[in-house]
């Protein structure tokens, strides 16, 4: 469904990106990982189309989006939940979730009942503020944004970062129903191990802004947490 390949990316001078090329499957969970300030965010900001490579190509499907714009690559089916959430916190709920629905297909302008399925709390906190609710409850509302639209891949950039034990619990399993159920291609950066090991299929390592290391989540050894994500 998505396929990466040799992107390269710069910040003026400073090389970020040096030749990433990732297969992200359909009805797939893949996470990417490293340690801070390896590229993650900045692999993901060009999958959305946020930052554009100096060189390489990026696919959904057979369809190439390099070039194309954020809003574009929306109306593809590409999602984002951004690092830090960025909820809009002077709109409710239910108005944030009204948001996403703008990179629809299908031209449906009401919230899916899945979504509130998935979060009851959301559906419970509709008529409060963004602002009001809590890291965790904030973390469902940009996931359950993002799903408003109806996207073929998700992209979610640090999603169990600053979220309670239990709330990350639930975000994983909505996730692998996501995955087994919609056969969603589902794209994580992700640090924590032990949600990998439990929710992921594939992984990829990055390092000085190259994959070093990628399998089956059941292949990421204690080795190579050691070698590549130890601090």
């Amino acid at each position: 469904m998505l396929n990466i390949n040799n992107i390269l990316f710069s910040y003026g001078t400073i090389r970020t990106l040096r030749g990433i090329s990732m297969d992200m499957s359909e009805g797939q969970m893949t996470c990417v990982m490293g340690r801070n300030g390896v590229g993650k965010t900045t692999l993901i900001r060009n999958i959305m189309g946020i930052l554009q490579p100096e060189a390489g190509v990026i696919r959904m499907g057979e369809t190439d989006i390099t070039r194309m714009q954020p809003h574009q690559r929306a109306k593809q089916g590409l999602a984002l939940v951004p690092q830090g959430r960025q909820i809009f916190p002077k709109l409710t709920v239910e108005e944030n979730l009204k948001v996403g629905l703008q990179a629809r297909r299908d031209g449906v302008r009401s919230i899916p009942v899945e979504i509130y399925d998935l979060f009851p709390v959301l559906k419970e906190m509709g008529r409060r503020m963004g602002g009001d609710l809590s890291g965790g409850q904030q973390q469902q509302l940009a996931i359950g944004r993002a799903l408003a639209g109806d996207p073929k891949v998700l992209l979610l950039d640090e999603p169990t970062e600053g979220i309670q034990p239990n709330i990350i619990q639930q975000i994983g399993r909505v996730l692998r129903t996501l995955v087994d159920e919609r056969q969603m291609t589902v794209v994580l950066v992700e640090q924590y191990v032990d949600f990998v090991r439990e929710f992921g299929q594939k992984f990829y390592i990055m390092d000085r802004g190259r994959v070093v290391a990628d399998g089956e989540t059941g292949e990421l050894t204690s080795d190579l947490v050691h070698q590549h994500l130890s601090v």
